[in-house]
């Protein structure tokens, strides 16, 4: 392991075992047992060095999703994202805490993978008609909802002892965007054409079709419009 990576793994150590959840510059060098400047050399300052722990962090937890083979059963892989998430946060508590701390002004682009990973699978539930709402808005709501669940967790274990929590919150966020298995979704005047468009355009943001790419853009375009109830419209 070269002395960056022994660096990275030394401040996440000194991190978890810190119970006010910080650490000193010097306290990292000397796990490592090199000096103060291989670690500005490396990383410029403190900030440096935390930034460089949450994109280790990031590269890490995006590791297991990049890696996650998609099952034929989109909810069941939606279900198993939100479970690697939290698990992943219970593993790497003290980084999974800078991962999301407003104290950075940046969000890591790794956060925007993320979520696009996210809107994938959501985008195949979608495409199989399981989802109620455009697959970017349940993308973020479920963001949320995971990391509220994630950081509470790893915060407060103290407070939140619940040990189906998690599962519960799960549930509840899913079943307020999923339509149930062999079910349709609550019927209303305009239910019909908003559900279908959202389908087709998963559908073709997912398959290939014989339309050329100016013309898939241009139903896409249609179809996402058509996809919003139309007392919601903007005119």
């Amino acid at each position: 392991m070269d002395v960056r990576s022994q660096m990275l793994e030394a401040a996440e150590k000194l991190l978890d075992a810190s119970p006010d959840r910080d650490i000193s510059t010097r306290a990292v060098c000397e796990a490592v047992g090199v000096g103060a400047p291989m670690l500005y050399r490396l990383f410029g300052d403190k900030n440096g060095l935390l930034s460089a722990v949450v994109d280790h962090g990031f590269d890490r937890y995006l590791a297991t999703k990049r890696a996650a083979e998609p099952s034929s059963d989109p909810v069941a892989d939606l279900k198993t994202g939100w479970d690697t998430h939290v698990a992943f946060a219970k593993a790497h508590p003290a980084v999974y805490r800078l991962m999301y701390s407003p104290s950075f002004a940046d969000v890591p682009s790794t956060a925007q993978e993320a979520l696009r990973l996210l809107r994938e699978v959501l985008v195949r539930c979608a495409a199989a008609g399981r989802l109620r709402i455009d697959p970017d808005v349940a993308a973020q709501r479920i963001m949320a909802a995971n990391i509220g669940v994630a950081l509470s967790l790893v915060s407060q274990p103290e407070t939140h002892t619940d040990p189906d929590l998690s599962t519960r919150v799960r549930d509840a966020v899913h079943d307020s965007l999923l339509v149930p298995a062999g079910k349709k979704p609550a019927k209303r005047a305009d239910a019909p054409l908003p559900g279908a468009a959202l389908q087709l355009a998963a559908v073709l943001r997912t398959e290939p079709t014989s339309l050329g790419e100016q013309e898939t853009q241009l139903l896409l375009k249609w179809l996402d419009s058509l996809a919003v109830p139309s007392g919601k419209r903007s005119h």
